[in-house]
């Protein structure tokens, strides 16, 4: 598949049916010619278009730019477990749509049974991956939708103006996330850790929207981004995105990053979250955790860019914060090739969890959070007394 094509995703089982390229999806695959400031405002990996749900799977990029056209929320499902659409916020977005594609093809002759077809759908969807909450967070809010019609056609509807909802405030929040945290960044080196980009949201990103709006802003940034094994997204989609800005970005591996945080004056660490405890504590992409460590070690501050939907304030701690785990031979292998002897055991926990006393604030759409984190998020998410 080359750069601009279009697959759908057929049926239940997700099989690919490639299509030449058509006018759109050439047309975005030029935006790597355009200038920094319109891609940062055009490039968006998700896209509801003629009834369809159409992700950009960034599980071929950078070298390759392919588009899936997903019809039903099986095809969601499958699309959020193997990464092809990824990151907290994103998958919160697809599984709302996920969900109103569900909602379309049920044949039902009464909110009874369309609500029981409903909640199935939304069981699967919900459990494509247990840590990022937004995947919980969206299919509930959808719940709730659905719950409040007395008529199929009138839920269906509502269902899918609810998950546009959804995507459209994805970035409106981003972007508020990353003025509130461009007071935080001054010029200088900046490390950031995975991907949370516009490829990670609905467009603009969480960390990297902190980094975006503070070199808007006028900072002259310069950014450290790890590699991010075994998957690279910092190597294939961090360091892409930001080249694409124009914003000066420095590949290292991840285990540079404490080499640099003693040795550069770097001003800040600033990462994404997949889920936050009551507490502050913060799962995020593994590795995250070390960074934090080194971070505090070398008196650098540690910022985490996440909107409200990620606090799960239910847990009291991060210990109570389900961990995914991977299949082995993602380790194991890279791009189908082996890298490891045979029948080397691997081991592969995607995320980690960073205890809030190594995080000096979280930024959200609503604000700043400090410590005690205890009090601060619930202020921010709106729960404090």
């Amino acid at each position: 598949m080359g750069v601009g094509e279009l697959s759908q995703w057929n049926g239940d089982t997700g099989s690919p049916i490639i299509y030449p390229p058509n006018t759109h999806s050439v047309n975005e695959a030029r935006l790597s010619a355009s200038s920094g400031a319109e891609h940062s405002k055009r490039m968006k990996p998700i896209e509801w278009t003629s009834g369809k749900l159409r992700l950009l799977d960034q599980t071929l990029l950078p070298k390759k730019k392919v588009w899936l056209d997903i019809d039903n929320h099986q095809g969601v499902a499958r699309a959020i477990k193997e990464m092809r659409v990824r990151g907290a916020p994103a998958i919160g977005v697809a599984a709302a749509y996920g969900v109103a594609l569900a909602a379309e093809g049920i044949q039902a002759e009464g909110m009874g049974d369309f609500l029981a077809r409903l909640g199935i759908a939304c069981d699967v969807i919900a459990a494509s991956r247990p840590t990022a909450v937004n995947l919980k967070w969206a299919v509930e809010r959808m719940r709730r939708v659905a719950g409040g019609h007395d008529e199929v056609d009138s839920a269906k509807e509502a269902l899918l103006a609810e998950a546009k909802a959804i995507h459209e405030e994805d970035e409106a929040i981003n972007r508020r996330i990353g003025a509130n945290g461009a007071e935080l960044i001054r010029s200088g080196a900046v490390m950031t850790h995975c991907n949370a980009g516009a490829l990670a949201t609905a467009g603009y990103g969480t960390a990297l929207g902190v980094i975006r709006s503070a070199v808007e802003s006028g900072r002259a940034v310069r950014v450290l981004a790890t590699e991010t094994r075994p998957f690279l997204q910092g190597a294939r989609l961090t360091a892409w995105e930001l080249s694409q800005d124009g914003i000066d970005v420095t590949l290292i591996t991840d285990s540079m990053a404490g080499h640099f945080l003693k040795t550069e004056d770097i001003g800040c660490v600033v990462v994404g979250a997949d889920r936050i405890a009551g507490n502050g504590d913060v799962a995020n992409k593994i590795g995250t955790y070390s960074i934090a460590v080194l971070a505090k070690e070398n008196s650098v501050p540690f910022y985490v860019a996440a909107p409200i939907s990620t606090l799960d304030l239910s847990l009291e701690s991060g210990d109570d914060i389900p961990i995914e785990e991977r299949d082995p031979r993602e380790v194991l292998e890279y791009a189908g090739v082996g890298v490891a002897p045979e029948g080397v055991k691997a081991a592969h926990p995607a995320f980690d969890v960073t205890p809030s006393r190594y995080v000096s604030a979280i930024i959200t759409e609503n604000g700043i959070a400090r410590a005690p984190y205890g009090e601060s998020l619930k202020l921010l998410s709106g729960n404090g007394v």
